[in-house]
């Protein structure tokens, strides 16, 4: 799911980064008349990636097809039920909840961050149990 997103945001940097300005506007307002503020910190953070990625979208381009290409090789990998991709969605999804700790700490309360940081830890868990119920470890 994270592959089919990062390349559906890669699509979309692509085609909307000389229009990227006016796309934010009218997608925030959208955002602000169905939801109110909900998530409205999350809005402003992806609002400010969004801008700076039409600076240099080329390079953010190369970035999100690369993110996205290493977790369809982990797909793959997990699919074809080999040792490596247990090991690399492990500590593809682990190397981030450290900084999530800190920033859930560092920052005002926030849900959505407490959110990811559940989801990540129980990805890395439901790997791990997957890697011991198979030899892996």
């Amino acid at each position: 799911m994270k592959g089919v997103g990062a390349l559906l945001g890669a699509a979309a940097l692509w085609s909307w980064h000389t229009d990227l300005e006016h796309w934010l506007r009218t997608a925030t307002i959208s955002w602000q008349q169905s939801f109110g503020q909900l998530l409205a910190p999350q809005v402003d953070s992806a609002v400010q990636i969004a801008q700076q990625a039409s600076k240099n979208w080329p390079l953010f381009l190369l970035l999100i097809v690369a993110y996205a290409s290493l977790r369809f090789l982990e797909a793959y990998g997990l699919w074809q039920d080999k040792t490596w991709a247990y090991w690399f969605g492990v500590l593809g999804y682990g190397i981030f909840i450290p900084i999530e700790l800190y920033y859930l700490i560092v920052s005002p309360f926030d849900w959505f961050k407490l959110a990811i940081l559940v989801l990540n830890i129980l990805i890395v868990i439901v790997v791990y149990r997957n890697m011991k119920r198979k030899g892996l470890l």
